[in-house]
């Protein structure tokens, strides 16, 4: 599938001028409440008025949203014969509208998680994603997340990567600083692991290299409200999206999910943390490659991404990243050495498939002890 990303003027004309070349007449919005505080909220309440398309509104759910409120999605839909989704939110609204887009053709009502087992059906329906965080690059991805009886569902199917990205850096202006910090790094991380993947292509490296270096250069003024810094990192994260939609993320991203729910921190923050830890490891550890192209490539996949990042060695790379890291302000968390033996077997082996360098139970529970270390 073939995306196509538009750069939104003020008055959101590209948008009505997608919804008509598309025959879109009723659409699904799902979004989160946030909503309210952006300017894109009253373009849609308008635009029934404007151009005859109706609005149904969908909110029923929560951060790390869960299979019921995808079926209840799904009800909404097929209730107010829509024929297309918008998603308007962070990385929870993108997947719950994924999903609801995926079990569209599903048979059955769905029960006990039946949506889950099916084949994939395939359908025409058109998903548009606006992305209101510059972080998750969800809006450029396969994959989808949701939790069935309290444990994750990773989805992944082509046709779920929207047809059309809606880049709109008004957006970004009521952010949270926390949420820039936060969303920021989990961009990072991803084009950093993107880059290092086992998986990794001339293409993809591509997307990691303009994504890494886009976010260097204009993180600081984005922190500090320079609202020209706004669209470039939201390109920035779509970008580093396209990356991990080639390669999948690494183990700083398999390692980093069970941080979020035990401490209560957010998902970038602790792909974070765990990138600065794993960085350092991995290159100390070089002899444990696992990448079928070997050490020595491996060896010029550090060397590339230490120029990325502007440094003459690869240590001096990831002690930038650490010092990053440390000056954002992005607090470890206090843990309990019971803690650890929970943490070392929350890790899901197909992330560690795609990490370059071979990590078993013991190198994982020695790099939790070294995350959550001062």
């Amino acid at each position: 599938m073939v995306q196509l990303t538009l750069f939104i003027s003020a008055d959101y004309t590209e948008l009505g001028d997608y919804f008509e070349k598309n025959n879109i007449h009723s659409i699904l919005l799902v979004c989160d409440h946030s909503i309210q505080y952006l300017k894109i909220n009253k373009y849609f309440e308008c635009l029934e008025n404007r151009k005859g398309i109706k609005t149904v509104r969908f909110s029923d759910f929560k951060p790390n949203p869960s299979y019921e409120s995808v079926l209840e999605g799904l009800k909404s839909y097929k209730e107010y014969h829509c024929d297309s989704i918008v998603a308007v939110g962070g990385g929870s609204a993108m997947d719950v509208a994924k999903c609801i887009k995926l079990f569209l053709k599903s048979e059955g009502n769905g029960e006990n998680g039946s949506y889950l087992s099916q084949p994939i059906i395939h359908n025409s329906i058109q998903l548009l994603a606006i992305p209101t965080t510059a972080g998750t690059g969800s809006e450029a991805t396969r994959y989808a997340v949701i939790y069935f009886n309290g444990e994750k569902q990773s989805l992944s199917d082509d046709s779920i990567i929207p047809a059309a990205v809606l880049l709109d850096a008004s957006v970004l202006e009521t952010l949270p600083v926390y949420q820039k910090k936060s969303t920021a790094l989990d961009a990072l991380c991803h084009g950093i692991e993107s880059f290092w993947s086992v998986n990794s292509t001339d293409e993809s490296k591509r997307y990691s290299r303009d994504s890494i270096q886009m976010i260097l250069k204009n993180l600081e003024g984005y922190l500090a409200g320079n609202k020209n810094t706004y669209g470039p990192m939201l390109k920035a994260a779509n970008t580093a999206g396209k990356a991990i939609n080639i390669t999948q993320t690494t183990a700083g991203h398999a390692m980093c999910y069970k941080l979020t729910s035990m401490y209560g921190i957010s998902h970038g923050h602790a792909a974070a943390l765990c990138v600065k830890a794993l960085w350092p490891w991995m290159i100390e550890h070089i002899g444990e490659c696992i990448d079928a192209r070997g050490r020595k490539f491996l060896e010029e996949v550090f060397i590339e991404l230490s120029d990325i990042m502007g440094c003459e060695t690869p240590y001096s790379a990831a002690e930038k990243f650490a010092s990053l890291i440390d000056r954002l302000g992005m607090l470890v968390p206090q843990a309990d050495e019971n803690d650890f033996h929970v943490l070392k077997t929350s890790v899901n082996p197909v992330r560690l498939k795609n990490n370059p360098v071979r990590l078993d139970e013991k190198s994982i529970e020695y790099l939790y002890h070294r995350i959550l270390s001062e």
